[in-house]
């Protein structure tokens, strides 16, 4: 097994991808794998030359042999990236001579005969470098492998596929249009007149589409794409990862919204660490902030007052002035619980509704100054900032 020394890998001890020629050169050999054989599963030998196509770029070739079942297989595969653009190419075949254009087909290349209407989809072969003689040997090649089993099977399939054989064959003769569309831009078609243009070869770059750029794995395919309706909203709970606020270990937290009954949509979040067991939960407004602030008094009168369910924003401040007690705004943060949770909400689901409850009174007053300024509404210009 031969290894490549790093140095010649990065180009100090020289480029690893010689030129092909015909000289015997011992610097441009072929590096020998011994590797597993996929029809026997006996060891044969894989050779691999990295050489460099004259007007085009580097590439791998890589040929396989098996001495126990006489099975082979040969490969080419570019030793660059995928281009910024797709290729495609469209000769004019008039004579033998242009049969023997050098051509590199790309596993992602899509090969058109228009004449015969033949075509060989991306992905059905291995890329491979040869001639478009070769191109033609090999997909007649193809054709005949199992003809013999479609002549006992299926006679009639097997006498069409000869005549389109010989369609094949007399191409060899010229008169035909190859076209060879790579969307990976790493497929070639030589040009005999280079560095001066070939009349009868058509050279075209493209975009490639978005299917494209997914068949070739530089970005997932679109999918449907989430919908931004808020009914659809409503029955999911999204996750996104953040950290503990106590361990500060990765934890999960979840977010759904919510129709309170009788009042307004919310955000729910919850949080819950696997390493220290911390759980929290939070309630954000689902809405704007209303135009006018809202003060809410309740009168306790019986123990069952203290089952309320009520919601606490994260801008609300609560006062029990029996215990003097007083929590100002942004002390803790938004909360859906009872009275008995330490009133730790304000907006207060009301038991009696859509009745009136004649225990709780609700007011609407104009905001101070201050807590505009807190709320941040002082400077905020929402109707004619085009101005």
């Amino acid at each position: 097994m031969s290894v490549i020394a790093e140095e010649n890998v990065r180009g100090i001890g020289g480029s690893v991808f010689k030129e092909i020629s015909a000289d015997n050169d011992e610097d441009n050999q072929p590096t020998e794998i011994e590797s597993l054989c996929m029809n026997c599963y006996q060891n044969g030998m894989t050779r691999i030359l990295l050489t460099k196509i004259p007007f085009f770029k580097e590439v791998i070739i890589s040929s396989f042999t098996c001495p126990n079942c006489s099975w082979s297989n040969t490969e080419i595969q570019s030793a660059g990236r995928i281009q910024d653009q797709a290729i495609a190419y469209t000769l004019k075949v008039k004579s033998k001579q242009d049969m023997n254009r050098e051509v590199v087909k790309a596993d992602s290349a899509t090969t058109r005969i228009p004449e015969v209407d033949f075509e060989i989809p991306p992905y059905t072969q291995k890329g491979s470098l040869s001639t478009i003689e070769g191109l033609i040997d090999r997909a007649v090649a193809g054709l005949e492998q199992d003809q013999q089993l479609r002549n006992a099977t299926a006679p009639a399939v097997a006498v069409k596929i000869d005549e389109f054989i010989d369609k094949l064959k007399k191409l060899k003769e010229g008169g035909f249009t190859l076209v060879i569309d790579d969307p990976s831009g790493n497929s070639f078609v030589e040009n005999p007149f280079a560095p001066q243009k070939d009349e009868a070869l058509s050279v075209s770059h493209y975009k490639r589409t978005p299917q494209q750029d997914a068949q070739l794995g530089i970005k997932a395919e679109d999918e449907e794409k989430p919908s931004n309706d808020i009914d659809c909203m409503r029955n999911e709970v999204l996750t996104f990862n953040t950290n503990c606020p106590e361990c500060n270990a990765p934890a999960s937290t979840n977010m759904k919204i919510v129709q309170i009954p009788h009042f307004k949509e919310v955000i729910i979040m919850a949080t819950n660490c696997d390493d220290c067991g911390h759980r929290t939960n939070e309630v954000k407004s689902g809405g704007a902030t209303e135009e006018l602030g809202t003060k809410i008094t309740l009168h306790l009168t019986n123990v069952s007052d203290m089952s309320r369910d009520l919601l606490k924003s994260e801008t609300c401040s609560i006062l029990i002035p029996e215990l003097e007690f007083e929590l100002g705004m942004a002390a803790v943060g938004g909360k859906f619980t009872t009275l008995e949770g330490l009133l730790k909400d304000i907006k207060d689901l009301n038991v009696y509704a859509p009745d009136p409850d004649p225990e709780m009174t609700t007011e609407k007053y104009t905001r101070t100054f201050e807590q505009n300024e807190d709320l941040g509404l002082n400077d905020m210009k929402t109707e004619g900032y085009q101005e």
